[in-house]
């Protein structure tokens, strides 16, 4: 295994960040940690990188003992933090070759590994970091941790703050990566990108709520869902939320997701209520329930 957690635990005075957290992360595999902000993703991510010590349990990564080969690790993994760590006075050039420097190695001793992303902003080589719009940051920061060609990449809320195009175009980066034998560990807030992930682990309160595949987490929704539509949405929640057979209702997106406590459900029966309601423009349709969904169910 590439990454191994056993009972892993860690507490600030009386908030416990982490419990009893246990989980591997195969070698090659793009791993995916699921969760809101203040779910515990950061504080894993630093004891997995050595700059934090566990209360309880053991952990590793790429073989080496998290606090016995500290050393070895920090040499052997790349880390991306979800704030942007670079120096923001020096140039991408040069805060390049000072990582690279940091590692023993040089810029040209590992192109192969970073030119698809280097070329994106090698245009811009000349102009400090600070200076970078969010998508560019964000691939600097991405070259300078695999500058030393790492067994193992870390990544904290990668795409938090970045436009959509520079996510979808980031995401694609790492299934290159992945391809070159790379494991990635990545937490995401973002329910999308689960989906992009081999296996995710669903976090919550510093607990771990399901391990699977995307598909497989999917399909453990234990209900039929609808989309619900109605000219007033902010009433209409309030509405579904009174109905005395509701399950769950979550906002999504332009609908309303919505479940029923009873395994006869007719839509009729709900639209006639919710007409009784004032509301009009009614649509109720069954939907495929996503990881946010899943997430939802299994939070409560």
């Amino acid at each position: 295994m590439s990454i191994s957690l056993k009972h892993i635990s860690k507490s600030y005075g009386d908030v416990n960040a982490i419990k009893d957290i246990s989980f591997e992360v195969k070698e090659g595999e793009l791993f995916g940690l699921i969760g809101p902000d203040g779910a515990g993703k950061t504080t894993l991510f630093r004891i997995l990188t050595t700059l934090l010590f566990a209360d309880e349990g053991d952990a590793s990564v790429a073989g080496l003992d998290v606090v016995k080969d500290y050393k070895a690790i920090r040499n052997s993994v790349g880390y991306m933090p979800g704030k942007f760590s670079l120096y923001q006075d020096l140039t991408v050039e040069e805060n390049l070759e000072f990582f690279a420097t940091i590692f023993g190695t040089t810029i040209e001793e590992n192109y192969d590994l970073i030119e698809d992303i280097y070329v994106q902003i090698e245009p811009f080589k000349n102009r400090r970091a600070g200076k970078l719009s969010g998508g560019m940051k964000q691939k600097l920061a991405l070259c300078c941790a695999l500058i030393h060609k790492p067994k193992v990449l870390f990544l904290d809320e990668p795409t938090t703050g970045v436009d959509p195009v520079s996510r979808k175009e980031f995401w694609e980066m790492l299934k290159r990566l992945q391809k070159k034998g790379i494991t990635i560990l990545v937490s995401t807030p973002y329910m999308d990108e689960a989906a992009l992930c081999d296996r995710i682990a669903l976090i919550q309160d510093g607990e771990i709520l399901e391990i699977d595949t995307p598909k497989s987490i999917v399909n453990h929704y234990p209900k039929e869902l609808y989309n619900v539509k109605a000219t007033n949405m902010y009433q209409l929640i309030n509405s579904l939320k009174k109905y005395e057979h509701q399950y769950s209702v979550f906002p999504f997106g332009e609908f309303v997701h919505y479940a029923d406590k009873r395994t006869n459900f007719n839509t009729d029966e709900l639209k006639t209520y919710l007409e009784s309601e004032m509301l009009s423009e009614i649509t109720i349709e069954t939907t495929n329930p996503t990881i946010e969904d899943v997430f939802m169910e299994l939070a409560r």
